[in-house]
């Protein structure tokens, strides 16, 4: 038995986030999300992969186990084809968006 201080209903409401990560469609969510937030994406991808089971995972993106658990350590610089590897179960990849200007620019009339 673990002997973290979870009360109950945050036991409760950890492990239905644990299964409701299970759902790809779910998961896909949860990651966009995450990366609203501002959360790491290897911190969220590991939630999503640990939720779904590494093993199972694993096999579905075709990497060994303690490769996909390094890729996921934050301290390990995953190359974008690896990440893009992990998302795809989830039709996401890495891409670029333009931040916008939030200045209005006058134009000389």
């Amino acid at each position: 038995m673990y002997k973290r201080n979870l009360t109950s209903a945050n036991f409760r409401k950890a492990l239905g986030l644990a299964e409701d990560l299970r759902d790809p469609e779910f998961a896909r969510e949860f990651l966009l999300g995450a990366i609203e937030e501002e959360v790491p994406l290897q911190v969220a991808l590991g939630k999503v992969v640990r939720a779904m089971g590494v093993k199972e995972f694993a096999a579905k993106v075709g990497m060994a186990s303690p490769n996909l658990l390094r890729t996921l350590n934050p301290r390990h610089n995953p190359t974008q084809d690896t990440l893009n590897r992990l998302l795809k179960p989830f039709r996401l990849k890495l891409s670029l968006a333009p931040i916008s200007d939030r200045r209005k620019r006058r134009h000389a009339a």
